[in-house]
C-alpha cells in the first residue's frame, strides 16, 4: 500500500506539467463560459431565464420529488462520462478529445454561474453556491484527475508506439491506471449523494423562500 502511494506520488511528480495544463484548460473554460454569457443580447437572455424561472418555480412548488431518479441520474451521468475518459485514455487518438471534454465541462460551469450572477445578482450568487458549489468541490477535482490521468496514458502509448519503437508490457501500467479510475469513480458516487440529497434540499430552501 505505502509503495502504491509513493508510485503515484512520484508519478504525479513527473507529470506535474500535465496537471497543471489540464487546470489551466478547465479554468480557460469556465473564463469563457462566463464571456458567452456577457456576449448574449438582451432577447436571448430572457428567453433562457423564462425557462429557468419556470423550473425554479416548479422545484418551489414541487419539493422532495424523484430523489431516487435524480441519483440513478446522476450516478449514471458521472459513470458514462468517467468510461468515455478511460476509454479515450487507452487510446492514442484520444488526446485531443479529452482536452476538449474538459474545457466544455470549464465552459459549461462558467456559463451556469455567469447567468445566474448576471441574470439574477445576489440571488444568483445564493443559488450557485447552494445548488453548484457543494458537489463541484469534489466533481471538479475527481475530473481535472482524471483527465490528467487518461492524458498521461495515451501519452506513454504514444511515445511506445511511435517514439521508443521497443514493445513494453503496459498491463501493470494499465492495472494501476483502472484502479486509480476506480478509486476516483467511488468519490464521485459521495458527490451524487450530496448533490442530490443535499444540495437540492437547501436549493428547494432557497426557491421556496425567494418564489413562494
Amino acid at each position: 500500500m505505502h509503495q502504491g502511494m509513493r508510485m503515484v506520488k512520484n508519478d504525479v511528480q513527473s507529470h506535474m506539467n500535465i496537471f497543471v495544463f489540464i487546470f489551466v484548460l478547465f479554468l480557460m473554460g469556465i473564463i469563457f463560459g462566463a464571456v458567452i454569457v456577457n456576449s448574449m443580447n438582451f432577447v436571448q437572455k430572457q428567453d433562457l431565464f423564462f425557462y429557468l424561472k419556470q423550473f425554479f418555480e416548479q422545484q418551489a412548488s414541487s419539493p422532495g420529488t424523484g430523489r431516487a431518479l435524480l441519483w440513478k441520474d446522476s450516478v449514471l451521468y458521472h459513470v458514462k462520462y468517467m468510461l468515455l475518459l478511460f476509454l479515450l485514455g487507452i487510446s492514442v487518438i484520444g488526446m485531443p478529445v479529452i482536452t476538449v471534454l474538459l474545457f466544455i465541462k470549464g465552459l459549461v460551469l462558467g456559463f451556469s454561474v455567469g447567468f445566474l450572477v448576471n441574470q439574477m445578482g445576489w440571488y444568483g450568487l445564493l443559488i450557485s453556491t447552494v445548488s453548484i458549489a457543494p458537489q463541484n468541490l469534489i466533481i471538479i477535482p475527481v475530473y481535472l484527475i482524471a483527465g490528467s490521468l487518461a492524458l498521461i496514458f495515451s501519452l506513454t502509448l504514444c511515445k511506445q508506439l511511435f517514439i521508443r519503437r521497443v514493445h513494453q508490457p503496459v498491463m501493470k501500467g494499465f492495472i494501476r491506471y483502472s484502479g486509480l479510475f476506480g478509486a476516483l469513480m467511488a468519490v464521485l458516487m459521495v458527490s451524487s449523494v450530496i448533490e442530490v440529497f443535499i444540495s437540492n434540499s437547501i436549493l428547494e430552501l432557497v426557491l421556496k423562500w425567494l418564489y413562494q
